[in-house]
């Protein structure tokens, strides 16, 4: 293994993100009005992807360190403020992205809270107001105001579809939300998940099997070794979910404002948790510790 610098990661990222933009992308953009920006759709979804390679506590301090270090790279680098509104802006694009970058796998369902205002500062003029709730995280014991994600993954933890919903959600609504998007497919989760009816309803729906643990005093138990099996995905669950918010900007510590500017940065965050083991498969790059590995050749 050899290091990578950050302008080589940089250039590789864009070049990837670029290559897809002129095959696919840009047929998104159909209808869109206006004189093509000078600071390229493709640069800005670099950035807004790498940002989570090279993670400052905030936005402007990773733009400056971007503008002061690798200005050759981006010569039009947009001002903070400019790059909050087209983060805004191109949050589904990067979303589309990251579809094409997916490979399907096995299944695992789980939540994650995601707060956005102190529990007890006030919200009568937050953004968040009429969208966020007050929610429980029980397996923390945190009581916190936001958001809940929902999060239907392979077992190599990459996200196959994700949402927000009140962090006041029951487990089993918040689920719907994302298994609207598959069909006939087996999805494992935890006891959150458990309730006969529900689960038939959600055969009859989708025809998808929710696989989840037993509680004790069910009559009807699962045998030992399938049981195993769920227990090893459910330790796979945890480990998805601790990448996801541990690598990177803190999943907690986002400091949006609005729901746009959260749900672009969270975009733009489970794109890059999804291109970082790509770099990894395809390129032989490690971007948590910036090496590469020399066998690979482009």
């Amino acid at each position: 293994m050899t290091s990578i610098n950050i302008e080589t990661l940089l250039t590789i990222v864009y070049v990837l993100v670029d290559d897809w933009y002129l095959a696919k992308g840009s047929k998104f953009l159909v209808g869109k009005v206006g004189r093509k920006p000078r600071f390229s759709d493709s640069e800005m979804m670099c950035l807004m992807i790498a940002e989570d390679y090279i993670p400052y506590p905030a936005e402007t301090q990773y733009i400056e360190f971007i503008r002061a270090n690798h200005c050759d790279l981006f010569p039009e680098l947009l001002s903070q403020s400019q790059f909050n509104r087209r983060a805004r802006q191109l949050r589904l694009l990067v979303e589309e992205l990251r579809r094409e970058l997916l490979e399907e796998g096995r299944y695992l369902l789980d939540t994650k809270p995601v707060p956005v205002v102190g529990y007890k500062r006030t919200k009568s003029h937050s953004e968040f107001r009429g969208s966020a709730d007050y929610g429980y995280c029980a397996s923390r014991k945190l009581f916190y105001f936001g958001y809940k994600l929902v999060m239907v993954s392979t077992l190599d933890g990459l996200p196959i579809v994700y949402d927000l919903v009140p962090a006041n959600t029951d487990e089993r609504q918040a689920a719907e939300v994302v298994l609207a998007h598959l069909n006939g497919v087996e999805v494992i989760g935890d006891k959150g998940f458990l309730g006969e009816d529900w689960q038939a309803e959600i055969y009859e729906q989708t025809n998808s099997v929710i696989l989840t643990p037993k509680r004790k005093n069910q009559k009807k138990q699962h045998d030992k070794a399938f049981q195993r099996l769920l227990n090893s995905a459910r330790e796979r669950i945890e480990g998805v979910f601790h990448e996801i918010q541990n690598t990177g900007r803190h999943l907690e510590h986002l400091l949006a404002k609005t729901l746009d500017g959260l749900s672009a940065r969270i975009i733009a965050k489970v794109t890059a948790h999804l291109l970082r083991y790509r770099l990894k498969l395809d390129f032989g790059i490690d971007v948590q510790t910036f090496s590469w590995d020399s066998e690979y050749a482009f």
